[in-house]
């Protein structure tokens, strides 16, 4: 659904707009999530639809496309007006669905740090983003190229610190 939704940009969380086309004369300032994104999956029924996602899931985990879905997930959580973060169980379920596939071991040990820990009670955008990035450039588990003098957020600094702390406790 979370993909359906990517490929529709719905604005919000569980519903698409409809603007019902009987109507003379259509704002040019109302939005059409749903007509719009039939129109982009190249659909008009139901069972077309069904058909599509399929393929919509390929066209997601293409490269020049993930990335843009993994932002809009985030976005997409975001439920209240304002709203800049997502608490920690939201993300854990967030994460497991959107990167699991792609990063297991990261996300399973990141996960667990965030539900142990106690110092985030939510992540922003910046932290969401940053996942990504250590996911995609920094060996795992050894951690061996992660430099804590680069612009890392201060809770992937933390995650670093707790899995070498971990992994020196299994070694003894």
């Amino acid at each position: 659904m979370l993909m359906l939704a990517w490929k529709m940009n719905a604005e919000k969380q569980g519903y698409f707009t409809q603007v019902s086309y009987s109507v003379g004369c259509l704002s040019s300032r109302m939005k059409d999530e749903w007509h719009i994104g039939l129109k982009a999956l190249r659909v008009d029924t139901i069972g077309k639809l069904k058909k599509r996602l399929s393929d919509l899931m390929q066209e997601v985990m293409k490269p020049e496309n993930f990335e843009d879905f993994y932002l809009y997930a985030f976005r997409y959580c975001l439920t209240e007006e304002k709203q800049k973060s997502i608490d920690i169980e939201s993300i854990c379920i967030l994460l497991d669905l959107v990167l699991g596939s792609q990063f297991r071991p990261q996300v399973d040990t990141f996960t667990e740090y965030l539900k142990i820990q106690n110092e985030y009670k939510v992540i922003n955008m910046d932290q969401w983003t940053n996942f990504f990035r250590f996911c995609k450039e920094i060996s795992f588990p050894d951690l061996e190229n992660y430099d804590t003098t680069e612009a890392w957020s201060l809770v992937l600094d933390n995650y670093v610190e707790w899995m070498k702390e971990k992994a020196k406790l299994s070694a003894a």
